[in-house]
């Protein structure tokens, strides 16, 4: 598969996309803040992690007052997928937490998780955000302790990231 045409990606995904290397050179995955989530797609990715079903009403609802929202997507110019998500609450300038950061099963394993946390922080720096939380499941925690995320005391749910 030939890599897509600059355009047609940011036609797709707004100008702030960031094309993800991935090990599969047929495959071509994309992280993007401005492509809209479909809430039927979300749903489809959280079941596929394990996670128990919301209202559809209150993601909605929680999606639009988030400070950031980041889709990764299994790219087709016809029909892209999530496969990925992450987003954000905070105030944008001082304070800011990840919330809902999840990679499809079948997508894990290849580093995606790290580059879409990389995006977010990214993100979140370009906004100038001072101290960035976030509460994860106690069997994740050392994948964002092994990004350089500090632990709270108990190393169970919550890690923090400081501007530097």
């Amino acid at each position: 598969m030939l890599s897509p045409a600059a355009t047609d990606l940011q036609q797709l995904y707004g100008q702030g996309y960031r094309l993800c290397p991935t090990p599969n050179g047929q495959l071509s995955l994309v992280l993007s803040t401005e492509r809209e989530i479909d809430l039927y797609e979300l749903e489809q990715l959280c079941d596929a992690v394990g996670w128990s079903r919301r209202p559809l009403r209150r993601v909605r609802k929680a999606l639009q007052h988030s400070l950031l929202v980041v889709g990764l997507w299994r790219h087709d110019p016809r029909f892209p997928r999530l496969v990925g998500f992450a987003r954000c609450t905070g105030d944008g300038v001082i304070e800011a937490t990840v919330w809902d950061v999840a990679v499809h099963p079948l997508y894990q394993g290849a580093g995606l998780g790290k580059q879409l946390m990389v995006y977010v922080l990214d993100l979140l720096k370009a906004m100038q955000v001072e101290r960035i939380s976030l509460f994860a499941d106690p069997g994740v925690v050392g994948f964002y302790s092994a990004q350089g995320w500090e632990l709270e005391p108990q190393q169970k749910r919550c890690a923090f990231w400081y501007s530097p």
